[in-house]
């Protein structure tokens, strides 16, 4: 009886034993959380626009156009508020600025006439003589900008010294558009016509006519 009770036991703990080898483990979850805030940058001219000068003129008697290609220019709108943008244009009428081509010495002197600035009482022409055409030009996303590209505003020509009307919108961004850095492209060799009509006046040794613009980036469309 002895003997049987020991088998008896040991098929037990053999039992007991192969019972243990299986384990369950328990999933251990902890909680993480992550935020950031956004600052508002600004909305400004990466590249200016800039009217470029003129080829120098010879009269013939006649009405001319002068013509020049409109230099690219960039906006950077980083406000990240889709409030849009617009470009405005005018003539400067502050003090010592003209808002139409005028007569201007660069020198000290040039002949009678001193300088450097506007000459008094000097040859002008009349305002609405530059028109910017825009007319296949378009707006290039940089720096990976993306979204819906801002347009010109000067396809059928706008006048841009001294409109009548007031300041002239060259460009604009609708609501939600223009956000992110965008250049312009592909003014033509005409985007600039200059008139010049037959009273034009010759001027002085080392005389010029000149312009002073102001170009206006605004916010909204």
């Amino acid at each position: 009886m002895g003997k049987l009770r020991g088998i008896t036991v040991l098929a037990t703990v053999g039992t007991i034993l192969g019972l243990g080898l299986t384990f369950s483990s328990a999933a251990i979850a902890v909680s993480d959380t992550s935020q950031f805030s956004v600052t508002p940058g600004t909305l400004a001219f990466v590249t200016n626009p800039d009217v470029p000068n003129f080829a120098a003129v010879t009269l013939t008697g006649q009405s001319q156009t002068g013509n020049a290609t409109m230099n690219n220019f960039s906006v950077d709108d980083a406000t990240g508020s889709a409030a849009g943008w617009h470009v405005t244009v005018n003539g400067d009428s502050t003090a010592g600025k003209s808002p139409v081509f005028a007569q201007y010495c660069p020198n000290a002197t040039c002949g009678p006439d001193s300088g450097p600035g506007y000459v008094t009482s000097g040859a002008s022409l009349a305002a609405d003589s530059l028109t910017l055409n825009s007319t296949g030009a378009s707006f290039t996303g940089l720096n990976g900008s993306t979204g819906t590209a801002p347009t010109h505003s000067c396809n059928a020509g706008c006048f841009v010294d001294v409109p009548s009307s007031g300041p002239t919108v060259v460009a604009a961004a609708a609501t939600s558009a223009g956000m992110g850095t965008w250049a312009t492209t592909g003014f033509s060799g005409t985007s600039l016509a200059l008139a010049l009509p037959t009273t034009l006046k010759a001027l002085n040794t080392n005389e010029v006519y000149h312009l002073d613009l102001v170009w206006t980036l605004v916010s909204g469309p």
